[in-house]
């Protein structure tokens, strides 16, 4: 019986090395009968606070602020951009879609290198896609494809 490792100890490394495998790139969070991979891009990493925000954005500033006057004219002047990563796209509005995305696509553009977007272009293309229901969902598209990219 001492020759051979006991049942916990067998179990105990299986658990150690399915965790170490892991390449870093995402976070993992375990569900009941699945797991959610969440990027280290996207909005919902993001909003979830595991990484501090860069320094020129924030987390409690306002949507308006930083987006700027046509942004305060869409969404509320109170919205916050902590707040913009973290809401649900209820009734599958592009506009919310596309402030979600940008807030991300923003504080990746800051925060990690070779993102293919600048600050600049984020707040820009967002302000521009402001202009109908079909121009916001196509750039929400693509800042999400960035996004998760990402790495």
């Amino acid at each position: 019986m001492g020759r051979f490792p006991s049942f916990w100890t067998l179990i105990f490394l299986i658990i150690l090395v399915g965790f170490g495998c892991g390449d870093g790139e995402e976070m993992t969070r375990p569900g009941f009968l699945y797991t959610r991979t969440r990027g280290r891009c996207t909005p919902q990493f993001w909003g979830s606070r595991r990484e501090a925000w860069p320094r020129m954005v924030p987390q409690r500033s306002s949507v308006a602020k930083i987006f700027g006057s046509q942004a305060l004219e869409r969404y509320k002047s109170e919205l916050t951009l902590v707040e913009a990563t973290e809401r649900n796209n209820e009734g599958n509005d592009p506009f919310s879609d596309l402030l979600k995305q940008s807030t991300a696509a923003l504080l990746n553009s800051y925060a990690r290198k070779g993102f293919p977007y600048t600050a600049w272009e984020v707040k820009t293309l967002l302000i521009q896609a402001l202009v109908s229901e079909e121009a916001a969902a196509l750039q929400a598209s693509h800042f999400s494809l960035a996004n998760h990219v990402c790495s």
